[in-house]
């Protein structure tokens, strides 16, 4: 269950309303406004109300919740805001409501009045249902049930993508290259748009500055452009930070554009990046990415429950994704945003159930479940035969030829260490490792033992990522054993990069004799000795 305490406005309430709440929403220039929706489907709000935002009909801030009448009942299904800031949802039966700032007509209602209580947006999408809203500092976007997009407000460098830069009042149909395309999902920057159609196409308009909209320029575009460098892939989610953008495809992988100066894409530096570039490769499949335009925070879920976050993170510049103890990528943003605000319309419903992926990482060693062991090193680890068939050529194979009444009950394991050999078998639970690179070394013989390709791969990250001047050369050594060319290139190289401080560790002059004189040779031959 997600525990709303974790933002601090929160303990204003009692236990027994933060018990009532259902969905939730932190919002505001300093995450000092909230609104929630309890069981009973009753809206509350309360906070500071700047700029009317609490849409109680006054300016009065509140620590003691207010209920907002207009709402009750209404079953509010999709919730975004802006800087001002305003407030845009939609219903489960796909009414529109907005209040708050109107400073650039973001409300929509063709003025440019302060909206100080819920009113439905009405020109153009009575006639439709809109499943999802998104907004960005002044502008607005609402995404409808048959895949059309509309957007109105402030329109500076073209977001809301009419083709101009004059303000949009009213919601009007984004179209140009999304003509006859199918809208499946929407996010908003600062001053940018981002939409995903159905055949996994990403498009994106406004400003540009820091290449947030991934078309490989600085330029900003008036109407939707297609992000030609994502043509390969079928991306599902997007997500945008303040100028920064994050993409998901269909098979798990992450993408990253935009500005970087905190570090937020996850590229391990403060580059801005003009085209999408892939970050987390050696991690396992993302299923869930975060970015909220208020805030230069990235985090991203993976297959088995894994939450990584970078970027800003209390003040800290995090460049590369850093694993986290949390079980849900909101907590990211609860802990270590600037501002400490909610990414989304936060469901605080209790979960009772697991996914596969993670039915199956808590299974593992599990004796209840398990109906074979293995004991290595005189311990014993648990295992389900039918796993290990399906995820395993190699114990495929080996359980064809037995019948299944002369299986083992414990199989033996002497070739492996045991930390190796139980990072294997929660490898093919997981699809992900925990080892340092010293044991990565044990578990890249048993991948090339076992003909585990993309098990080779993650025990190469992992031995890159590891590599000091101490453990080189013995890194440099496994590469060449187990026929890692790649890995071999790299040791090589930072053996050479290092030559003074390798050659005076013990693992130097402990090196295999016809491998050490191959890689002087090869090391002169680069002038790494001229000296």
């Amino acid at each position: 269950m997600v525990d709303v305490g974790k933002w601090p406005i929160f303990t204003l309430l009692s236990p027994q309303e933060i018990a009532s709440i259902r969905k939730a929403c932190v919002f505001g220039t300093s995450a000092n406004e909230a609104i929630y929706i309890t069981h009973n489907d009753e809206v509350f709000v309360f906070g500071l109300n700047c700029s009317n935002c609490l849409g109680t009909g006054d300016n009065q801030s509140t620590i003691v919740p207010k209920k907002l009448e207009a709402l009750c009942g209404k079953k509010i299904s999709s919730l975004s805001y802006g800087s001002g800031p305003h407030v845009v949802l939609c219903t489960e039966d796909g009414e529109v409501y907005a209040w708050g700032h109107n400073g650039y007509s973001q409300l929509g209602n063709g003025t440019t009045n302060q909206g100080i209580t819920p009113v439905q947006v009405c020109t153009n999408l009575l006639i439709k249902k809109v499943v999802e809203v998104a907004c960005g500092s002044h502008h607005s976007m609402a995404l409808s049930l048959d895949g059309d997009l509309y957007a109105w407000g402030y329109n500076n460098c073209g977001q809301v993508g009419s083709g101009s830069t004059a303000n949009q009042p009213t919601p009007r149909r984004v179209s140009n290259c999304l003509q006859g395309k199918i809208v499946v999902g929407i996010a908003c920057g600062q001053t940018s748009s981002m939409a995903v159609v159905n055949n996994g196409e990403v498009y994106g308009w406004g400003y540009n500055g820091n290449g947030q909209l991934g078309l490989g320029n600085n330029g900003n575009q008036l109407t939707p452009c297609r992000v030609a460098a994502l043509h390969s892939v079928c991306v599902l989610q997007i997500a945008c930070g303040y100028a920064h953008t994050l993409a998901l495809t269909d098979e798990g992988l992450l993408y990253a554009w935009g500005a970087n100066t905190y570090g937020q894409l996850g590229t391990g530096n403060k580059s801005n990046q003009l085209s999408p570039v892939q970050i987390m490769m050696e991690k396992e499949r993302v299923v869930e990415i975060a970015a909220c335009h208020s805030a230069h925070t990235s985090a991203a879920k993976t297959q088995s429950g894994q939450v990584f976050m970078w970027g800003q993170c209390r003040g800290q510049s995090v460049t590369f994704p850093h694993l986290t103890h949390f079980a849900c990528t909101d907590d990211v943003f609860a802990c270590f945003a600037t501002p400490a605000v909610m990414w989304r319309l936060l469901s605080v419903e209790h979960e009772d159930f697991l996914t596969v992926a993670e039915s199956l990482k808590k299974e593992f060693d599990s004796p209840e479940t398990s109906d074979l062991k293995f004991r290595v090193d005189g311990k014993y680890i648990h295992v389900h035969k039918a796993v290990l068939k399906i995820r395993c050529e190699h114990f495929r194979t080996m359980f064809q030829s037995y019948w299944n009444e002369d299986m083992k009950e414990v199989i033996e394991i002497d070739q492996f260490s045991y930390p190796v050999y139980r990072a294997f078998l929660e490898y093919l639970y997981t699809d992900s490792v925990d080892l340092p690179p010293e044991d990565a070394i044990g578990l890249l013989d048993l991948a090339t033992s076992y003909c585990e390709n993309r098990l080779k791969k993650l025990c190469q990250h992992i031995i890159k990522r590891g590599i000091t001047v101490e453990n080189a050369f013995s890194l440099l050594s496994a590469a060449v054993r187990y026929d890692a060319e790649d890995l071999e290139e790299f040791c090589f190289k930072f053996c050479v990069n290092h030559l003074t401080e390798v050659t005076q560790t013990t693992a130097f002059w402990q090196m295999d004799g016809p491998l050490l004189k191959e890689f002087i040779a090869k090391a002169s031959k680069c002038g790494a000795f001229k000296n």
